[in-house]
């Protein structure tokens, strides 16, 4: 799962477990327990040595944009002058694990100090005796709701000094858990990310002067160039550069100096000042993580983070190999990782933009090849057929004043033959002039289709039918006085036969 929204178990003052309480809070990853009291605590089940994000931040740690080492001693501040340049360049494998371990899991075990904070926490939220009254209960319910929040300090007694409330700790609801994706790259690659509080076209405009910056931070020795594998665009103005730095031996030999050496030195004092200078805001190498690293840190849950939503997320994992779970303390957290992803979904919207403008030409680029292809065909064609002719005539001329030799008689029969067999009505000239008349019918037909297409716009289609409408109402008209006409014609014949019937009975 990528993100779990819940509330994490809590246990009572005896140690029962209970739910933790439903309030105006929903929280981060829930997990169903028995029911209890509304609010109670025991010390969590990973007490003793706290995870590698409990406590301060590590800057040497970064999934996705790199593993590095705090604390190495080891460097260039004492070997610049000896060897390859570094006195770290030929360390041996063990003394980096010990150095990487020793810096990154390597956490001191302080179970009384842990202890007395645990149980000062939970006199805070559960019994304070502050104030000696009703009024205790209620801040209880204060202390609470900064646990849950994840500020603040919790008074709890006169002569103890307030418990601080912070992200991490266990009762803190707004928590969830990522993945991110674990750098693939060895430390011989020498990898080393340096973040920048500058836009990305500041840092391409100024990239040779910053190569030439880093160069100085290095001592400025000749033998060593400094490298830019890749600049990307990260949130808030900020820019990533990965680097790395190539060091060349007197025999003419150059090798990468390792990434734990590099970081190292830019771990000192008074080289991260000149990189603070330089406008870098944080620094970690880029490498791939031991299996042992690996399973230290996935045995041990994070500070504040329950170990049932640990091993749920261990479980959810889409792709174990590649991903590792990661805790997201804070919506500062969140919000952060969302303006990476969208980061990420613009420069993969912008990949797939120039992909299909390279497509689009590439297709461009195609029926204009396609079209040349055509074209030196029917060149070829006419080619071909000029030299038949040039052949045909200088074999003409050769054989001028020569009798018919048997072969070229044996030819001519054969084409005879063919001729023959070409013009007989029912071989091939007939089946060839009955598809020429098909051809031709189903043109003809093609055409007269193709002619009585038409398209009329609607507007034109309602003037033609608002005249033909009138039409009809003009012949309609017509029509009425031609009938009327017709009866006044038929009441005046009605009427003159009538006179002449009289007429005809007075002469009689």
């Amino acid at each position: 799962m990528a993100f779990n929204f819940g509330a994490p178990s809590g246990t009572s003052g005896t140690a029962a477990p209970t739910a933790a309480p439903t309030g105006g809070f929903g929280g981060f990853g829930t997990t169903s327990t028995t029911a209890g009291s509304a609010f109670s605590f025991s010390a969590p089940t990973n007490t003793g040595t706290t995870g590698l994000f409990g406590g301060t931040q590590n800057k040497g740690f970064g999934f996705g944009t790199g593993f590095g080492t705090t604390g190495t001693s080891t460097g260039l501040g004492t070997g610049l002058g000896t060897g390859l340049g570094f006195g770290g360049f030929n360390t041996q494998q063990q003394q980096q694990q010990q150095t990487t371990l020793g810096g990154l899991f390597g956490q001191p075990t302080q179970a009384p100090a842990q202890s007395n904070q645990l149980i000062n926490t939970a006199s805070a939220l559960s019994a304070p005796t502050l104030l000696g009254d009703e009024r205790d209960a209620i801040l209880a319910k204060w202390n609470q709701l900064q646990a849950f929040w994840g500020t603040g300090k919790g008074y709890f007694n006169n002569n103890i000094p307030p418990v601080e409330f912070t992200q991490e700790n266990p009762f803190c609801r707004f928590k969830a858990v990522g993945y991110s994706c674990m750098p693939n790259n060895k430390d011989e690659d020498g990898l080393v990310v340096l973040v920048f509080n500058k836009k990305e076209t500041d840092i391409r405009s100024q990239q040779q002067q910053l190569v030439e910056s880093l160069h100085k931070v290095l001592g400025g020795n000749q033998t060593l160039t400094v490298n830019v594998e890749g600049i990307k665009t990260l949130p808030d103005d900020q820019t990533e550069v990965v680097i790395y730095v190539i060091e060349r031996s007197p025999n003419g030999t150059s090798r990468r100096v390792p990434a734990t050496t590099l970081y190292a030195h830019f771990e000192q004092t008074n080289i991260k000042t000149q990189l603070q200078q330089l406008g870098v805001t944080l620094s970690m190498t880029r490498t791939e993580l031991s299996p042992a690293q690996v399973k230290q840190l996935l045995q041990n849950p994070p500070a504040g983070v329950d170990p049932i939503i640990w091993e749920q997320a261990k479980v959810d994992n889409p792709d174990s190999e590649k991903l590792i779970p990661v805790p997201m303390v804070g919506f500062k957290e969140l919000l952060r990782r969302l303006k990476v992803q969208d980061q990420m979904t613009k420069q993969h919207q912008t990949r797939l933009d120039i992909i299909s403008e390279d497509i689009g030409e590439l297709q461009k680029n195609q029926t204009t090849t396609m079209a040349k292809i055509a074209q030196y065909k029917r060149k070829l064609m006419d080619l071909s057929h000029r030299t038949l002719q040039v052949l045909i005539k200088q074999e003409i001329q050769r054989k001028s004043g020569y009798a018919i030799q048997a072969d070229e008689e044996q030819l001519r029969v054969q084409l005879d033959t063919i001729q023959c067999e070409l013009n007989a009505p029912t071989q091939f000239k007939g089946r060839l002039n009955e598809l020429m008349s098909q051809i031709r019918m189903q043109n003809h037909f093609g055409a007269v289709k193709s002619e009585e297409r038409y398209y009329i716009d609607a507007d034109l289609l309602r003037e033609i039918k608002q005249h033909l409408k009138q039409q009809q109402e003009g012949l309609s008209h017509l029509i009425s006085i031609i009938k009327d006409d017709l009866e006044d014609i038929k009441l005046v014949e009605h009427g003159l036969n009538e006179t002449i019937h009289i007429r005809g009975g007075v002469f009689s």
